[in-house]
């Protein structure tokens, strides 16, 4: 198992630790960088600049990927560690050295992290004696070697004391062996990585403008659904307005339905007539395909028929 050690700011942190609860986080990287470091449900930890120079907190890695820096906003908020999108726009131009007046699209890198935890002072501790403080954004160790080892011990150490509630210190001291830890994908995880799985299309229309789609929930959220990639797909706004009313369905063949009450409630809806019985786009990954009983319950509960 890999862990990573990636330098931030404490404005970020500060931030992110005065809320209470959170189930996720965006670490941002300014710059539209990919990020191959870690593979999901391995450990991502914040350590502050110097003269600090210690790690201070961390979460469990989910996703990385390139988003416009208005889709990362809108999907994470103040998960961003910021307090608005006119104040992250600011602070990335500054790290860009860009004008501050310029109004052009700007793409970020985004590290999804979930189950985030921020230590107590007390509880800080620093990174392993290899670090180098030209060291500018990461670092990553393996638990097949010493010092990675050293870290797990630490990070497992500060989390047991300050913070027994969390999941994956509790199972660790469970099961012994450092493993993966299921990322629990919050509300901005879940509609990055369907964006994503999807091909940043409409999973219907093949609609690709990104401020035009949205990450659907096939079984609703406060109906027992999860924020899992299986209980989503990427629809066209309205479709996902139609889709969340039981205007149209999905079946278990993937076949896109209407209903027949949008002609007798609108008198319209010539156009979702024209895509009835067309075949939905799918992720590549069969895994991570819709899964089949949620859209049963979709057709069976939601559906208006």
């Amino acid at each position: 198992m890999r862990l990573v050690v990636a330098v931030t700011d404490g404005d970020w942190f500060n931030q992110l630790r005065r809320q209470p609860e959170l189930a996720e986080v965006n670490f941002w990287s300014p710059s539209p960088k990919s990020f191959r470091a870690l593979q999901p449900g391995e450990l991502f930890l914040f350590k502050l600049h110097a003269p600090i120079n210690m790690i201070v907190g961390g979460g469990v890695y989910a996703s990385s990927t390139i988003m416009p820096l208005s889709l990362a906003w809108e999907a994470f908020g103040s998960a961003n560690g910021v307090t608005s999108l006119a104040e992250m726009r600011s602070r990335i131009l500054r790290y860009r050295k860009m004008d501050p007046a310029t109004v052009e699209p700007v793409e970020i890198g985004c590290r999804i992290l979930t189950q985030p935890f921020f230590l107590p002072e007390q509880r800080w501790f620093p990174p392993p004696p290899s670090w180098s403080r030209n060291i500018v954004s990461f670092t990553s160790y393996g638990t097949d070697e010493a010092e990675g080892m050293a870290l797990w011990d630490a990070v497992q150490d500060a989390m047991n004391v300050e913070t027994p509630s969390f999941g994956f210190a509790e199972a660790q001291a469970r099961y012994g062996e450092p493993t993966l830890i299921r990322p629990r994908l919050g509300q901005g995880a879940f509609r990055l990585v369907v964006t994503d799985l999807y091909g940043r299309q409409c999973a219907i229309t093949k609609e690709r403008t990104l401020p035009a789609l949205e990450a659907a929930h096939i079984r609703p959220y406060a109906d027992g659904g999860e924020h899992s990639p299986a209980n989503g797909i990427l629809m066209r706004r309205d479709i996902h307005s139609l889709f969340d009313q039981g205007y149209v369905t999905i079946t278990p063949e993937h076949r896109f339905e209407v209903s027949r009450r949008i002609r007798e409630e609108f008198d319209n809806g010539r156009h979702y007539y024209e895509l009835h019985g067309s075949e939905i786009t799918l992720p590549t990954s069969a895994n991570q395909r819709p899964d089949v009983d949620a859209l049963r319950w979709h057709n069976e509960t939601r559906f208006l028929g």
